[in-house]
């Protein structure tokens, strides 16, 4: 390729640490697709001709059967994608080969395809996401009523719905979603045409490159054009911020499938057992996604360490811009499926849900409103009447709602047999009426909103 500078091959660790073939054969389908739109207008603008634009053509379709056949070969010594395409290519129809890269450089090339190939694996993202969102919605649907505990500090709070829980998950999923498609936005200018870093001196068209290959507009600047990686950098933020939710979403699987917890049973299909312990269920699915995360973060970590000190315009470490990229889409494509898959089977346990929810004062809340609304005490003062309750509840080993009424009327005897009415869980959901609150109207409402968007 550039042997007319030099009197001698390289050495073979340069050869190897030099070559991205290994790695940047995923890059194929959008290399041809790039190259057929760069192909094209080069011909409407008469810088190739017909007869070899024909020929150029014809056998990148050729290449493209092949490599969806065979795999793309992996020769160190064409060192990427485009030389090994650009190398088949001269081998089957000869000199007119070389016409392909007029009014183009590797540089702007890769910027090209890299572009693509990320758009691409954000509409997979979002696609995965999407049919994770539509699972969470049923199952919230179908647990709209069902009481739980809710936490803080992961100690008893006030109670909540499980159909409440589950589009709590759903509203992370859906800021993922927005991440992913402002990254899209942000990214859709087409590089193409920028050649090395400074344009070309042939009468390309570069808006007609980029609608062939479904970019808004080319970029507007060469320099920047080659030199710019904020797109994989913003899908690897995207995605990092994903992953970390769906860890909280799998340590949360992890504590309710605790025998303590028991809120879920886990499906055979996304659970293991043990080599020695027979009884064993253990959730490796939802682990293996929590231990994601922290791989994904290191791709995004890696890539940010690459990027850091570069000028402009291209530097070969640049080449080491993919791998973090595509190790990190692998593991978040996985992830998505595995939790789709667990959310859709995992049975919930709402018997033991309600029976925790019970059982830990998760009402005195309910009591502190009653005494601000019925009795007029300011809430700090119902909040230590409260207190002085809850620990009587403790010596006397009774729910909250089981306390006899002397014994709330020694602690304050503005209380009166109403407040009866707001002491059960049920009551204590149903109150909590507020926009974006855990009463089952509430969430019947926002997964009806739910549904709406996505169209269900």
């Amino acid at each position: 390729m550039w042997g007319g500078r030099f009197a001698e091959g390289p050495a073979a660790v340069m050869r190897e640490i030099n070559a991205s073939i290994p790695f940047d054969k995923r890059l194929w389908q959008q290399d041809i697709r790039a190259s057929k739109a760069h192909l094209a207008m080069l011909a409407q603008q008469g810088i190739v001709g017909t007869e070899d634009a024909a020929q150029i053509s014809a056998g990148l379709d050729k290449i493209a059967a092949e490599y969806e056949a065979n795999g793309v070969p992996v020769d160190l010594s064409l060192e990427d994608i485009h030389m090994a395409t650009e190398a088949r290519l001269a081998e089957l129809i000869g000199p007119a080969a070389g016409r392909l890269h007029t009014a183009r450089s590797r540089n702007d090339q890769v910027a090209t395809d890299f572009r693509l190939w990320v758009r691409d694996a954000m509409d997979a993202v979002a696609a995965g996401l999407v049919e994770l969102q539509k699972a969470l919605i049923l199952r919230a649907e179908a647990h709209a009523d069902a009481v739980m505990p809710g936490f803080t500090h992961l100690q008893s709070a006030q109670p909540v719905t499980l159909g409440h829980h589950l589009m709590a998950w759903y509203e992370m999923i859906r800021r993922d979603r927005a991440r992913f498609a402002d990254a899209r936005a942000r990214m859709n200018e087409c590089p193409l045409g920028a050649a090395a870093l400074a344009g070309t001196g042939f009468p390309i068209d570069r808006h007609a490159t980029a609608k062939a290959l479904d970019f808004d507009k080319p970029t507007d600047n060469s320099l920047d054009s080659v030199s710019d990686r904020d797109f994989a950098l913003d899908y690897l933020m995207a995605a990092s911020q994903c992953a970390l939710h769906l860890s909280r979403m799998s340590e949360e699987i992890v504590i309710w499938a605790s025998q303590p917890f028991g809120f879920v049973a886990l499906p055979d299909q996304w659970s293991t057992g043990s080599s020695i312990m027979p009884q064993k269920r253990n959730p490796d699915a939802v682990e293996l996604i929590r231990g994601h995360a922290g791989r994904i973060t290191g791709c995004l970590n890696a890539l940010m360490m690459t990027m850091k000190g570069l000028p402009l315009a291209y530097s070969k470490d640049m080449q080491d811009d993919k791998p973090p990229v595509f190790e990190a889409h692998d593991l978040l494509a996985l992830s998505i499926a595995a939790m789709t898959g667990m959310v859709e089977s995992v049975t919930f346990r709402t018997d033991r849900m309600r029976a925790l929810a019970e059982s830990g004062f998760a009402t005195a809340t309910d009591l502190a409103d009653w005494l601000v609304r019925e009795a007029g005490l300011p809430f700090r003062e119902a909040h230590h009447v409260t207190g002085r309750a809850v620990k009587r509840a403790e010596e006397l080993q009774s729910a909250l709602a089981d306390i006899p009424l002397a014994e709330l009327q020694a602690i304050h005897p503005s209380i009166n047999d109403s407040v009866y009415s707001v002491l059960t869980v049920d009551a204590s959901v149903a109150s909590r009426m507020s926009h974006g609150g855990t009463a089952p109207a509430q969430v019947r409402a926002r997964i009806a909103d739910a549904k709406a968007l996505l169209g269900l």
